[in-house]
Parts: C-alpha cells; structure tokens; sequence
C-alpha cells in the first residue's frame, strides 16, 4: 500500500500513536512520550527546531492531550502550531484491557480514514487548506459561537455534531472547522443546528 505523503513533521503523544500512523503516513513523526516532555529539555529543543517550517499537532481528545497539546503551544513558535483533533468515539484501543480514563479512543485507536480525512489540507506539502474562503472570528461571532450569553453551550452544540472534543476553546474550534470543513458547509451546519 502506498503511503500518504506529508511534508510536515507530525507530534504524536506515544509510540503506539507513532506506530499507528506510520503504517498509511510516510512522515517525520515525533512522540512527546506523553508528559515526558514537560522535564526533557533536549526534546523540547529538537521540537522546537523543527516547528520553526511549521509543525502538526495530533493528540488524543482528553484531558492528557490537551495539557500536552497546551504545552507545546507554549514553548513552540507562535503561529507554527497546525493543531488537529480527532473525534470522541466511545472504545478502547485492541491492545488495552480496558477503557481510558475518558473511555475514548486516542490516536491510535482512530481508523486510517478519519486521520487521513484530517491530515488531507497537508498532503504533499499543500498546506493551504481545502476551501479557499477561510472561516474568521467575525464569522464565530455572527453565528453566536462567540460574544453572547449562550455561545458556549452553541459551540458545544457544534461540537457534538461534528464529533469533536466539547471542551474546545473558540480559537481552537475555529481552526478545526477550517481544516474538517469548507466555508459553505460549516454554514450548513450552524444553520442546521440554530435555525
């Protein structure tokens, strides 16, 4: 089988996510070994080096990798950090006994296809995303997803719809919708779910 190219390097929290992927993504793939890297300055270094081109952020959709996902966010050149989010899904991983803490997928459970489907803007070095109208903060903000009493729990909404993690902030969730949506179906959607 041939392997997706992506040119930019991948973080990844495990060996297990490494090893996942590395089965269908022909890329530099990087592990934090988990929280490890908050005390291992020599992977902070290399990671730093090699985000300075731009860097993909890939880690499970729980309260691990979203400190390990914050972390890096703030030890990496601003505006380097291409973050992606895989969905909740309920299960557990083939090579574990029982659930997560979550009781989610992580990473490696994700099939080919829903990595692939977030990896797609990068293929080939293409970073540009797919839709050439990109979503902005005053597009959030018409939509009720930001500035009024019940945006949060409208994000939510939309988070739940498009299986992404309920806890997301606005910017995150902004960046998500650019990379998983084109500008006239993330219309649909809030207009499926709000009106």
């Amino acid at each position: 089988m041939e392997k997706v190219k992506i040119t930019l390097p991948i973080i990844v929290e495990g060996r297990y996510d490494k090893s996942a992927i590395s089965g269908f993504v022909d890329a530099t793939i990087i592990t934090t070994e988990g929280f490890s890297i908050f005390n291992n300055k020599e992977k902070q270094a290399l990671l730093r080096r090699i985000a300075k081109d731009g860097v993909i952020v890939l880690t499970d959709s729980d309260g691990g990798g979203k400190q390990i996902r914050k972390f890096l966010s703030g030890i990496l050149p601003e505006g380097s950090i291409h973050n992606l989010y895989i969905p909740k899904i309920a299960g557990k991983e083939s090579r574990k006994r029982k659930p997560s803490a979550s009781g989610n997928l992580g990473v490696e459970g994700m099939e080919k296809d829903v990595i692939l489907r977030l990896l797609a803007p990068f293929v080939d070095g293409e970073n540009a995303p797919k839709n050439s109208k990109m979503l902005t903060k005053v597009d959030f903000f018409e939509d009720k997803l930001t500035g009024y009493p019940n945006s949060s729990e409208r994000r939510r909404a939309l988070c739940r719809e498009c299986d992404l993690p309920e806890d997301m902030t606005p910017n995150a969730l902004l960046e998500a919708m650019n990379l998983l949506y084109g500008y006239e179906e993330y219309k649909d959607l809030v207009k499926k779910l709000f009106e």
